[in-house]
């Protein structure tokens, strides 16, 4: 999988997520950047991930992620 197509795939994601249609997640783009990213979103943005790209996270791995670019590049390790 590209990084464009997991770019797309997560924008349509946060963009469901935080139902905000204009919402362009950014690589530097962390969890204090949106107010509406709480804990319980950050569950569904998780579980929305998984389903998407048909991966597994492990605590571990999700701990680890300090923003969207953390989050993308585990998403690609994971799909290689």
């Amino acid at each position: 999988m590209t990084e464009a197509e997991i770019h797309a795939t997560l924008t349509r994601i946060f963009r469901e997520v935080f139902d905000d249609p204009t919402l362009v997640p950014t690589r530097a783009m962390a969890a204090a950047d949106v107010p509406e990213w709480d804990s319980f979103n950050h569950v569904n943005l998780i579980v929305a991930a998984e389903m998407a790209f048909g991966v597994r996270f492990r605590p571990g791995e999700i701990d680890g992620m300090k923003n969207v670019g953390d989050f993308a590049d585990l998403i690609a390790r994971k799909t290689a």
